[in-house]
């Protein structure tokens, strides 16, 4: 335990209490890191830490929320299940926009909350919050421990679920009086969880299937999502692509999986996707999801999507496969253990579909992105084309929701796996800098940039305390256009420009704001400083906070209008 105010003289315990119980449990899962914040109902478990010396740190954020965002980032590019730590009442509600956050994206997470003694439940006693009704909902599962013999079957079961199958948070809620008294005797027998029984591999006849489909396919298509990500698949995905000449379009999360610099991607689909993956998916013949769920950011209307394909669906949860897009070759399993299974199956690769590549090939040339790009004002874009140059595409990107994440997802060729980490289905404002200081924690080696908005990193910016007690180096990139960019887009193209609180014209000085902090801040408002300063900024050793003034009535296109087709763009410009 990593508390530098540890006391010289310890308190000695002799007997054994539940939340020593729970240290315990925390220990046997080789827990590295907590995110945490101290209340009463969770001082016993602060004391046990305080007494432990296992070999884990606590990081003492300075919001519950900073503390979620930070576990969903250290889980996101870890691959293990981030552990937070709140107090009972406003402590655990507090974490409730995280534990949906990490739902929707499929995180693992486990979230441990105190709760008012079991002698005063159900009074409305101070802090009291009924956390088990409240994330129900939004939660793999959730347990109430009810005794502290109960305590390391709990941990052990909430650990398998949060990272098995398709990952997710799991929330365990202590009361005060279980982790305060002693406990004698615990319950050390393996957990069996007879209803839960997730299916990893795929069943070879349906790969069989999805292998006839693409050889008398001639406009295949594979669409990557996050699951290929969390399955490890990039590397199997890559080369079937390679071998049998695969067109491959991309969810806004599984951004990476597969190479975006390589000639067969066809950039990001969707609502601001290129025009290229967009008609791909309007023209396929075929159309190979893996690992994604259908959200309606990326279908559009239902109607106009994929609608001459043959649908193969890959998905660890069953749940999501034939939930929005009729499936024609439904593969419940694993990505990466799809993948394998099918590179196993492919014999010979498809040669009918060369003028199909063609074909695609000349719309990725004919209709780029594009952005008006000033003489000496920086916009977003153009500073997103910088950073990716400047770091290789080597650096860890996160950001928060809005215009800022499009423009990522953009310009950023994401190339390799686990370097972007954003909030995509919630859509959660003051994701972004937090979640780089998880990533951060979780690879110590790895450049992070937290390219976030003004709006954004003004909900979670008190976690810059962090990144000068941890010594964390993360770079800070506010692309500030004093406004909620994509509230002031939406007003402009659909309430007739009336923007109504979407331009934000008072805000702190962001550099003298880090200095509070003793983190070095800068503000750059013209190309020629920017392209000056920028690498120098990366390779600084400390942290760094980059007040990016951009030019505020900047748009994302192109774009497909809510309740329009994803074949149905605004905003397409030939080059």
């Amino acid at each position: 335990m990593n508390l530098e105010t540890k006391a010289n003289a310890e308190p000695e315990t002799t007997v054994q209490t539940g939340a020593d119980v729970l240290v315990q449990a925390l220990v046997e899962e080789n827990v590295e890191t907590i995110f945490g914040y101290p209340g009463g109902a969770v001082l016993p478990i602060y004391d046990a830490l305080y007494r432990s010396e296992a070999d884990f740190q606590h990081i003492l954020t300075r919001h519950e929320q900073g503390a979620i965002h930070a576990a969903e980032g250290y889980a996101r590019v870890r691959r293990k299940p981030g552990v937070v730590l709140a107090t009972s009442g406003p402590g655990a509600t507090n974490l409730v926009t995280g534990i949906a956050d990490a739902m929707m994206d499929s995180l693992p997470l486990v979230v441990l909350t105190g709760q008012v003694a079991t002698t005063v439940t159900g009074t409305d006693a101070f802090q009291e919050a009924d956390i088990m009704g409240i994330t129900t909902p939004i939660t793999k599962h959730n347990y109430q421990v009810q005794s502290a013999y109960e305590i390391p079957k709990i941990i052990k079961e909430a650990f398998h679920i949060a990272s098995t199958g398709r990952p997710g948070p799991v929330v365990v809620d202590i009361p005060k009086d279980i982790s305060a008294n002693p406990c004698f005797e615990t319950d050390r027998s393996p957990f069996h969880l007879p209803g839960y029984k997730p299916t990893f591999k795929p069943n070879p006849l349906q790969i069989k299937k999805l292998s006839e489909a693409l050889k008398k396919a001639e406009k295949p298509l594979i669409l990557t999502g996050a699951g290929i990500l969390h399955g490890g698949g990039s590397a199997d995905l890559k080369e079937i692509v390679e071998t049998f000449q695969i067109p491959v379009t991309s969810t806004l999360l599984g951004l990476g999986a597969f190479p975006g610099d390589h000639e067969l991607f066809l950039g990001m689909a969707g609502m601001h996707g290129t025009y290229t993956s967009n008609m791909a998916i309007t023209d396929c013949d075929l159309l190979i999801n893996i690992g994604a769920r259908f959200d309606d950011r990326l279908t559009g209307n239902l109607e106009h999507f994929a609608k001459n394909a043959v649908v193969a669906h890959i998905d660890i949860d069953p749940a999501e496969i034939g939930k929005n897009v009729p499936t024609d070759i439904p593969i419940v399993s694993d990505a990466g253990a799809a993948l394998k299974e099918w590179k196993r199956q492919l014999k010979a690769g498809p040669e009918n579909h060369q003028a199909w590549l063609d074909e695609l090939q000349e719309n990725k040339v004919a209709y780029p992105y594009w952005f008006n790009q000033p003489p000496k004002e920086m916009v977003a874009q153009w500073t997103i084309k910088k950073i990716y140059e400047a770091t290789g595409g080597e650096a860890i990107v996160t950001t928060d929701v809005g215009q800022h994440q499009m423009w990522a997802a953009q310009y950023y060729k994401f190339s390799k796996p686990d370097k972007w980490v954003t909030s995509g289905g919630l859509g959660t404002m003051g994701f972004g800098f937090p979640a780089a200081i998880g990533c951060q924690l979780a690879l110590p080696d790895e450049k992070v940039i937290a390219l976030v908005g003004d709006g954004g990193f003004q909900m979670t910016l008190q976690e810059l305390s962090m990144l000068q007690e941890r010594h964390l180096p993360v770079k800070i990139v506010i692309l500030n256009n004093q406004a909620l960019g994509m509230v002031r887009q939406w007003q402009e193209s659909f309430y007739e420009k009336r923007y109504s609180e979407s331009i934000v014209a008072c805000q702190p000085d962001f550099v003298k704001l880090a200095e509070s902090y003793s983190i070095r801040g800068v503000k750059i408002e013209t190309q020629e400083d920017f392209e000056k300063q920028i690498g120098e900024l990366l390779d600084y050793e400390g942290p760094v906070l980059i007040d990016a003034r951009v030019m505020q009535q900047e748009n994302v296109f192109p774009m497909v209008s809510p309740g329009k087709g994803i074949n149905d763009m605004v905003g397409v410009k030939p080059l």
